[in-house]
């Protein structure tokens, strides 16, 4: 397990394998990346996360874009899923796709999957992606029918936009078995005001979770969110602007769509580039060090603020 200059192990390993889409969210973060000049080959992927996985970094997330637009997403699941020391393989996606993708997905090593839901009624959900909420309906049903554990329900709560539909969410979520993630927005690859006019403060919905909870528990490895078990469903709360817990706590290091090691989500002036050297014929030694100085320049961004300050 290594561990950065602030104490904090390296555990998780966010890998976006494609920054394409078929919706268009305006909150969508992108995993912090911005134009990206090429795309990873299955064989370069399987390379990267098979270095990890020698570091002790132990769970990879499959993240986008949307990961189930690559027309190579099964043998990119498989491939990672029969590397050695791998814990726990989940994905990130729209949902759309799913419903033809979960069964083979499954069968592939897929272990838990992460579907971006932000409304269940119609309207809102075209207006704030462009999609069709019946397909993303469909794809967590067939995600949870072929044993995907569990299924996450990732909302981003906007104010003035899906804000009023969280009960609505909650009750989903204990309807289908699956878990509702509440996420606050952040101020990643947004468009000027986007952030002010809709970010949701989710302090007050922590509390009313809080009187209706018959437990809660707080994830240490996981930026210290808070989970609160209702009497039959779970809800996630992750607030990773306004709580600097969320940066003292991160396991997490991401490799972006075109092969660089990106330390902070928030940051984009300390990549360090992988795929360069991997296509150039550098050996696992060599690899190895690019992860290393990646790991070396995780740093709380809260942190960096304070300092530039």
């Amino acid at each position: 397990m290594i561990y950065d200059n602030y104490g904090r192990p390296t555990l998780n390993l966010r890998i976006s394998v494609t920054q394409g889409c078929n919706l268009r969210c305006p909150y969508c973060h992108r995993e912090g990346e911005t134009s990206p000049s090429t795309e990873m080959s299955l064989k370069e992927i399987l390379r990267i996360v098979q270095v990890a996985l020698g570091l002790g970094i132990s769970r990879v997330k499959i993240t986008g874009g949307e990961p189930l637009l690559r027309s190579d997403i099964l043998q990119i699941v498989k491939g990672i899923a029969e590397l050695r020391g791998l814990r726990d393989l989940s994905m990130t996606t729209n949902g759309t796709l799913l419903l033809s993708f979960a069964k083979e997905l499954r069968k592939n090593g897929l272990v838990r999957v992460n579907v971006n839901l932000p409304a269940l009624d119609r309207e809102i959900y075209r207006t704030v992606t462009g999609g069709n909420l019946g397909d993303v309906l469909s794809g967590v049903r067939a995600a949870v029918d072929a044993g995907l554990y569990p299924v996450k329900l990732n909302m981003l709560v906007l104010k003035n936009m899906n804000d009023h539909e969280i009960p609505k969410m909650i009750n989903f979520a204990e309807r289908s078995g699956t878990i509702l993630q509440l996420i606050e927005l952040e101020p990643v690859n947004l468009r000027p005001n986007y952030y002010v006019d809709h970010q949701y403060d989710l302090s007050g919905v922590e509390e009313e979770l809080q009187k209706k909870a018959f437990r809660v528990e707080t994830r240490r490895d996981m930026q210290n969110r808070r989970v609160y078990f209702l009497p039959r469903v779970k809800v996630e709360v992750i607030r990773p602007i306004e709580n600097t817990e969320f940066c003292a706590h991160c396991t997490r290091l991401r490799v972006t769509s075109d092969g660089k090691l990106k330390p902070c989500l928030i940051r984009n002036n300390n990549l360090v580039d992988i795929l360069t050297p991997l296509r150039n014929g550098a050996d696992d030694d060599m690899l190895i060090q690019l992860f290393m100085e990646a790991i070396k320049r995780r740093e709380p961004y809260y942190k960096a603020i304070n300092k530039e300050r």
